[in-house]
């Protein structure tokens, strides 16, 4: 069994995070992990879900729109 890794600094992408969260969650599913694993792996798992849900949310903000009233100066299709 494999002790959790540290967060890398800086964002981390999403494919990443989410290959954490299912390698979390086939440890836990298997029943094969011990009690005193079970803690740290959901903290890491809570982590990892916490970024992907930041990928996720950035998303869905620029496919709202959102992004169009943070365009640069001189940029915007209204001139």
């Amino acid at each position: 069994m494999t002790e959790p890794q540290p967060t890398p600094p800086g964002p981390v992408p999403y494919r990443e995070a989410y290959a954490r969260l299912s390698r979390i969650a086939a440890e836990l599913e298997s029943g094969e992990a011990d009690l005193d694993r079970v803690l740290p792996l959901l903290e890491e798992a809570r982590e990892a879900y916490a970024q992907c849900r930041e990928r996720i949310e950035a998303v869905r903000s620029v496919l709202a729109g959102d992004w169009a009233d943070s365009e640069p100066d001189g940029e915007s299709d209204a001139e």
